[in-house]
């Protein structure tokens, strides 16, 4: 459903500058491991068979709750060989590239400061002391020192990122040699802080969830949006992906949500409350699901398999689409039946009416054109901050 950027494409770029201290101490009060930041895995790279070797990536990702350590996951889940990490860093950024003052880290696996990633699986670091503010941009860089086959990513990042073809300079705290940018996040899949935060929120959805046509660079998300109301009281994780559906997988869209529900939300830090936003892409995008009892099927299996694990579950409804390019009423009644499900089976520990927060009053089934992107099926960043807006905290 959107264009895939991968390296070398350009983006807007907008990061605050920061400082943090290098100190294990601080007034950061540490409770469990939460959920910082996410992206979920989404494809391979397309023509990347011998990885990207001598490579060193920065990710620019921002986080939603502050902590004195931090931890990172990095992926190989779409790789067909073995992935040789070099060397990864974690840092706060400053501005662009650059990492602040003293808050450069070599992190380590197993002590070892560097991994081998089996194709399809993924590596969790050691805990490295850093204080990690909420609300503020990290800086994670991989090099890598060897061919990998497949590079895994996530292809909608809405944040320009850094990347440099000459070596290892995943240690480089002025940026300077990072001069080429990337508008997608690789190998980085989750960034957990201990710190005040008493638990994670984590989004599972599709583009809508993911940001599409957002303003990139300001993370401007809903999933954001909601952090900022919570202000680093909840970890917030976005498990988005544009194009996902429940019951189908797409090229470059990711596993079906069941099928990702164990890696990207069961097996996050700490995870309390899980609000689910999918099913549009499976009644708009070919092939059409029609039937709305095999989307509310997948559906109770989301819920029942989050909630085996004491993970809260809020059912959020489907926004309209009307005026999107394959609209029609047969589509249109299969989503007002699912949304029906959400709002009445009582399988879910609450609901958040995103469809009746959007859409037009004097057109109920199309986006209040204020809130519509401009293509009636993606919400703008007013759309994203009503959507946000919309969440009761209560539930969470």
């Amino acid at each position: 459903m959107r264009r895939i950027l991968t390296l070398g494409t350009a983006a807007v770029l907008t990061l605050g500058a920061v400082t943090a201290s290098g100190s294990a101490e601080g007034d950061l009060a540490a409770h469990g491991w939460v959920g910082t930041w996410a992206a979920s895995p989404a494809a391979a790279v397309a023509n990347t068979p011998q990885g990207y070797p001598n490579y060193s990536i920065r990710n620019v990702v921002h986080t939603s709750a502050g902590g004195n350590q931090a931890r990172v996951r990095l992926s190989n889940t779409f790789g067909t060989a073995p992935l040789t990490l070099g060397r990864v860093t974690l840092a706060v950024a400053a501005d662009g590239p650059r990492a602040a003052g003293g808050t450069m880290r070599t992190l380590t696996f197993g002590g070892q400061s560097a991994v081998v990633v089996p194709p399809g699986g993924e590596v969790l670091s050691d805990p490295a002391w850093l204080r990690v503010p909420a609300d503020a941009d990290l800086l994670v860089t991989t090099y890598v020192p060897t061919p990998s086959g497949p590079v895994t990513y996530h292809p909608l990042a809405q944040q320009t990122s850094f990347f440099t073809r000459a070596g290892d300079f995943a240690a480089e705290e002025s940026g300077a040699s990072f001069t080429e940018r990337t508008a997608v996040w690789h190998y980085v899949s989750e960034v957990d802080v201990r710190g005040p935060a008493r638990g994670t929120v984590v989004t599972l959805g599709d583009s809508i969830t993911d940001g599409a046509l957002s303003t990139p660079g300001t993370n401007h998300r809903w999933p954001d949006l909601l952090s900022d109301r919570l202000h680093g009281r909840l970890g917030v994780l976005n498990a988005g992906i544009s194009g996902n559906r429940l019951l189908l997988d797409g090229a470059s869209a990711g596993r079906n949500a069941l099928a990702r529900l164990a890696d990207d939300v069961l097996t996050s830090g700490d995870v309390r409350t899980l609000i689910v936003l999918e099913g549009i892409n499976d009644i708009q995008q070919n092939p059409h699901q029609t039937d709305p009892a095999m989307i509310t099927s997948a559906l109770r299996q989301i819920v029942a398999q989050a909630k085996a694990q004491g993970i809260r579950v809020i059912g959020g409804t489907l926004t309209p689409f009307k005026g999107w390019k394959v609209y029609d009423p047969t589509l249109e009644k299969t989503r007002q039946s699912v949304n029906t499900f959400i709002r009445t089976s009582g399988i879910y520990d609450g609901v958040i009416d995103f469809d009746a927060a959007v859409r037009d009053p004097a057109d109920p089934l199309a986006m209040l054109p204020a809130y519509d992107s401009g293509d009636h099926l993606h919400p703008n960043d007013a759309g994203y901050q009503r959507m946000a807006d919309a969440v009761p905290l209560t539930l969470l």
